[in-house]
């Protein structure tokens, strides 16, 4: 293992580097002190052949996109992927043959499955893998655990997300971080308290269950609502991202914090100091 020093620069390669995400970890990166080592985009993509820093809206930094993550990823000592659940395990795969030691991975709507290959994935290399790493949204669903703990069945638990039309998975990540804090807080698993969406004459509301529902609206970056109501209260709950550097630079902090991390799997909970234990 190669070791870096506190005052070395911490060298990160970012997938899907010429997205909306990508382009914003770029610019959080280099902002932040990190170098960016290489990125990575599809074989098809327009941009192989552009600098990642002028891709970014900033500088050259001599780096263009490349298909091949092996190349990409090859003086990288953390991987930062935000791009979706196949091409992150294909990512995380080809890592073996790098000296990627860490990876951080914001992608949503992994299956049961993929879930298990992350966990595999962890026992080689330190991996902190989170819904949402915005600061606010982690103190959030810390708060929704502390609340659903004290709230018996009998207060409904509600989880309402809106973001972007351009979203693909639903509920958002977020929300089912939300939505696990809540099923944590009452001690049973999100599995067994999820509600169906409300659809339908036969769609009524099931005692002690957490419903999602969902919006697609115009450019919402990502607002989210968990209530808490009983019979005679209202408990509410909110977060809304004004800003998507939020996602970026809590991002960046992770990387900071799991390239010295043995191998696991963490979440932003243990960047921050939030574990509940």
């Amino acid at each position: 293992m190669t070791v870096t020093h506190a005052s070395d620069p911490l060298n990160v390669a970012i997938a899907g580097v010429a997205g909306r995400m990508g382009r914003q970890l770029t610019t959080a990166s280099l902002a932040a002190g990190l170098k960016v080592v290489g990125g990575s985009e599809t074989a098809d993509s327009d941009h192989l052949t552009q600098d990642i820093g002028v891709l970014a809206g900033g500088s050259a930094i001599g780096i263009n996109p490349l298909s091949d993550t092996v190349t990409a990823a090859a003086n990288a000592h953390v991987w930062i992927d935000f791009t979706r659940p196949e091409a992150t395990l294909a990512a995380l795969d080809t890592l073996a043959h790098t000296r990627v030691r860490a990876a951080v991975i914001g992608t949503t709507g992994f299956s049961a499955a993929q879930e298990d290959d992350i966990r595999t994935a962890a026992k080689r290399i330190a991996i902190v893998k989170a819904g949402n790493f915005s600061v606010g949204v982690n103190l959030l669903q810390n708060l929704t655990r502390l609340a659903a703990e004290h709230l018996g069945p009998d207060w409904d638990i509600e989880i309402l997300e809106t973001h972007h039309r351009h979203k693909v998975d639903a509920p958002s990540g977020t929300a089912l971080m939300l939505g696990e804090s809540a099923a944590a807080g009452r001690k049973t698993p999100l599995t067994v308290l999820q509600s169906k969406p409300y659809l339908g004459p036969e769609a009524a509301r099931r005692r002690g269950h957490i419903g999602f529902s969902v919006r697609r609206s115009g450019g919402v970056i990502g607002d989210h609502e968990v209530t808490f109501a009983s019979p005679q209260e209202l408990i509410t709950l909110s977060h809304s991202a004004l800003d998507r550097n939020v996602f970026a630079e809590g991002a960046i902090t992770a990387a900071r914090w799991v390239a010295a991390q043995p191998p696991g799997l963490y979440g932003m909970d243990d960047v921050l100091g939030l574990t509940h234990r």
